[in-house]
C-alpha cells in the first residue's frame, strides 16, 4: 500500500478496470482494488478504464478498422523518420489521438448479458 500511495502522488498510478454491471446497478472493480484504497487514502479519485460491450455491428467493426489502419499508417511513417528530436513527442500524440477517436465510436450501455450455466 506504502508504494501505490507514492505512485499516487507522483501520479502515475495505474488505473482501476471497472464494469458496469446493469442488474447491480453499480461498478464492478475487476482489477485495481489497492490501488483504488491507495488513492482514496491519499484523497484522490482513481484513474479508471471502464471494460465496455461494443455493438456486434458491421459499420461499427469497419469504423473502427479504418481509424487503427489510419493510425498504423500515421506509426509506420514516423517510424521510417527515426532521426529528429521531437519523434517521441509525436508518436504520444499519435497514440492519444487514436485512443481518444476510438473513445468517440458508440459503446452499448445496454443490459449486462446472462448466460446459463452449461449443464444446469
Amino acid at each position: 500500500m506504502k508504494a501505490y500511495r507514492k505512485h499516487v502522488r507522483e501520479n502515475t498510478l495505474a488505473p482501476v478496470l471497472l464494469w458496469w454491471v446493469s442488474f447491480l446497478d453499480g461498478w464492478l472493480l475487476l482489477d485495481g482494488h489497492c490501488r483504488a484504497a491507495a488513492a482514496l487514502a491519499e484523497g484522490t479519485q482513481p484513474a479508471c478504464v471502464e471494460l465496455a460491450r461494443v455493438p456486434d455491428d458491421a459499420n461499427w467493426r469497419a469504423n473502427a478498422a479504418n481509424v487503427t489502419e489510419a493510425y498504423e499508417e500515421r506509426v509506420a511513417r514516423l517510424s521510417a523518420h527515426r532521426a529528429g528530436p521531437h519523434i517521441e513527442r509525436q508518436r504520444q500524440a499519435l497514440e492519444q489521438n487514436y485512443a481518444d477517436v476510438l473513445s468517440t465510436l458508440p459503446y452499448d450501455p445496454a443490459t449486462t448479458a446472462i448466460f446459463d450455466h452449461p449443464g444446469d
